[in-house]
């Protein structure tokens, strides 16, 4: 008898009342609730074919119902994270498609094998739903599921291994469970894509469900990515922090679990608070900003005081602070020293941050002539500095016997300039110039290469999510370089201020294109940089939160249509813009002298409006924009 008939053969069948890790991610074996009608929902995509669909454009938008569904949690529930859930060392290309699907297989695992059950499976099946299945394979889904369950982590994967480890599981047909319990897997028969259907909690959705030899149902679950790399399913949504971002919840403090407070500016003179409430919870921007007002605060040391609360140790926080700028200062180096022409995918499209990065060395250093690639140089352990190439300082001391010198180097570059226009006409046409502005070179250069280690599967730091991940290192970066002249204090205010922007994001928004397209992702990476921007310019609270509005209101609207389902166009260059983008926005905020019409808070409820009217074709799915006009291959000019 064939799995499915036995499936539903033992449809009373469920494992024992739940507990421990049972219980903690809502695992069970109900086909009752899973597998009913009223859990799938057809939310924009018909049942029809996806050829059919988009021929016909015949795709609804979101029920009305999701504009309440969009940002909304309780009242008493305050936006207070852990700046280490928001960022968090990952894997490209997705934190929603990549990152989040690799944790859910590891959770999935992990609580099979603390019930004893993983001895006893034979047999898996998959299903995504979806965005998840509709852009999965560009974003790498498969490769992440099947490495968390076999026990891999987005954290600390070898990502040089996951192609070949992914191929032998495609080519073998078997699956090591948990790094140890070898099953027989086809990824074509084992794994379902059902872009059509949109599960009710979250249009990231994927369900694992385990079988034993007889194709009796063991255990089955949902889990929904629902951006960032977070990871719930419906019980942990109900009872348990939806933002608590990991594997294991039972190592972690208690107060990063709970999410509800008792007054908004977090304490009474008469009670005491509570030992899960931090001691500054704010649940908006106004509450944030009476916070610092009332206790003469920064942003940044509020949210300095709530890692506190959440059991970490001064040296503890400020080691964690170093491992994340590390990673993307890291990140931006391998970036800019790539050997590699392409980024893998079926549209080839070419690496630029090396050629850039030379370009701008060549402005800093002229001697720099060579082809090889300058590397930035090692400055401190934690916070490293362009230095000059090699090759332009050995060049500055010596000079080849066979130059003719720089007037002859001038006449050949005369001779390479060439007008385009016609000389007889009214009109002359302009000669050809490159100007070099250092802000929006760098910051460009900056991005551009964080994200295409991104797009090739590199580690990344999820800032808010992968595909948004080169804006603050970007920003960062630049402050380190050319501004600051305490990087290591800089780093601190800014990433501590861009988590308490971000923290409102998620509370009061998402952070989710599959939600609320590009907008949510780019266009909140830049909101929480240019918030990050004025703090360090040592800006106030008012200004900062401000800085956050401008970078976010000019954001509105932003679609997410990926190219072929791949992180890469438009996304890389969106980065590149985000990262301008942000410095403008401070800047802006910083001139005005507390002068503005439109708050934070304002700003990020229509950003959750938006994204409740956009249409789910334009919601990380590939199906119209950039995704449907373009044709593949693409075709890119140099440089």
């Amino acid at each position: 008898m064939p799995i499915g008939s036995r499936l539903f053969k033992h449809l009373p069948i469920a494992v024992a009342r739940p507990r421990g890790p049972l219980a903690r991610y809502g695992l069970q074996a109900s086909i009752r609730r899973t597998f009913a009608s009223s859990s799938v929902t057809f939310s924009g995509l018909t049942a029809l074919s996806r050829k059919v669909a988009v021929a016909q454009g015949d795709l609804s938008v979101p029920p009305p119902s999701d504009v309440d569904t969009i940002g909304v949690h309780e009242q008493n529930q305050h936006a207070v994270i852990s700046a280490f859930d928001l960022f968090s060392v990952g894997v490209g290309p997705s934190s929603s498609h990549t990152v989040g699907p690799m944790r859910a297989g590891k959770i999935f695992i992990n609580d099979l094998i603390e019930l004893g059950m993983l001895e006893k499976v034979k047999n898996l099946k998959i299903t995504l739903y979806g965005s998840l299945a509709a852009t999965g394979k560009g974003h790498h889904t498969p490769q992440a599921i099947v490495l968390g369950l076999e026990g891999s982590d987005p954290e600390t994967i070898d990502t040089g291994t996951i192609p070949s480890r992914y191929e032998a599981i495609v080519e073998t047909k078997h699956l090591r469970l948990g790094g140890h319990h070898s099953i027989h897997f086809n990824m074509d028969r084992d794994m379902l894509w059902r872009w059509d259907q949109v599960l009710k909690t979250h249009p990231n959705g994927m369900r694992f469900s385990v079988f034993d030899e007889d194709g009796t149902l063991l255990a089955t679950n949902e889990y929904f990515s629902v951006g960032g790399g977070f990871v719930v399913n419906d019980k942990t949504k109900v009872d348990e922090n939806l933002f608590y971002k990991g594997v294991d919840k039972s190592i972690v403090h208690g107060a990063r679990l709970a999410q509800t407070h008792s007054n908004a500016d977090g304490e009474s003179e008469d009670t005491p608070p509570s030992p899960t409430q931090p001691p500054y919870p704010f649940t908006s921007g106004d509450s944030l900003l009476a916070l610092t007002r009332k206790h003469n605060m920064t942003i940044a040391q509020i949210v300095y005081d709530n890692e506190r609360h959440f059991g970490l140790e001064p040296h503890e926080i400020r080691q964690k602070i170093r491992k994340i700028w590390s990673v993307m200062d890291d990140c931006i180096r391998m970036g800019v020293t790539s050997a590699e022409d392409k980024l893998p995918g079926r549209l080839g499209l070419r690496r630029r941050a090396p050629m850039l990065y030379r370009r701008l060395m060549r402005g800093f250093y002229p001697g720099l002539s060579t082809p090889s690639l300058p590397a930035i140089g090692a400055g401190s352990p934690a916070y490293a500095a362009i230095d000059a190439p090699e090759d332009s300082k050995a060049g500055e001391q010596s000079s080849s016997p066979k130059s003719a010198g720089p007037r002859q180097d001038r006449a050949l570059a005369a001779r390479a300039t060439r007008v385009v226009g016609s000389l007889d006409h009214p009109v002359l046409p302009m000669p050809p110039r490159k100007t070099v502005i250092p802000a929006m070179d760098f910051l460009s250069c900056y991005a551009i290469a964080v994200n295409e280690v991104n797009a090739s599967g590199g580690r990344i730091v999820t800032s808010p999510t992968n595909g948004a991940a080169g804006v603050i290192p970007a920003v960062l970066k630049y402050i380190i370089e050319f501004v600051s002249d305490d990087p290591e204090k800089s780093v601190e205010t800014f990433l501590l201020t861009a988590a308490a922007v971000g923290m409102l994001f998620k509370r009061g928004s998402t952070i989710s294109a599959a939600e609320g397209g590009c907008q949510a992702e780019v266009g909140v990476a830049c909101s929480m940089a240019s918030a990050g921007f004025a703090a360090c310019m040592g800006a106030s609270p008012e200004t900062v939160l401000q800085a956050a509005e401008i970078g976010i209101e000019h954001n509105l609207g932003l679609t997410c249509d990926p190219i072929d389902g791949l992180v890469q166009v438009p996304c890389i260059e969106r980065n590149s813009l985000g990262a301008v983008k942000a410095v403008t926005a401070a800047q802006l905020s910083m001139a005005s002298q507390s002068v503005y019409s439109v708050t934070l808070d304002e700003a990020i409820e229509a950003m959750r409006l938006t994204a409740a009217d956009m249409s789910v074709k334009y919601k990380e799915t590939s199906l119209s924009g950039l995704a449907r006009t373009v044709k593949i291959p693409l075709t890119m000019p140099n440089c």
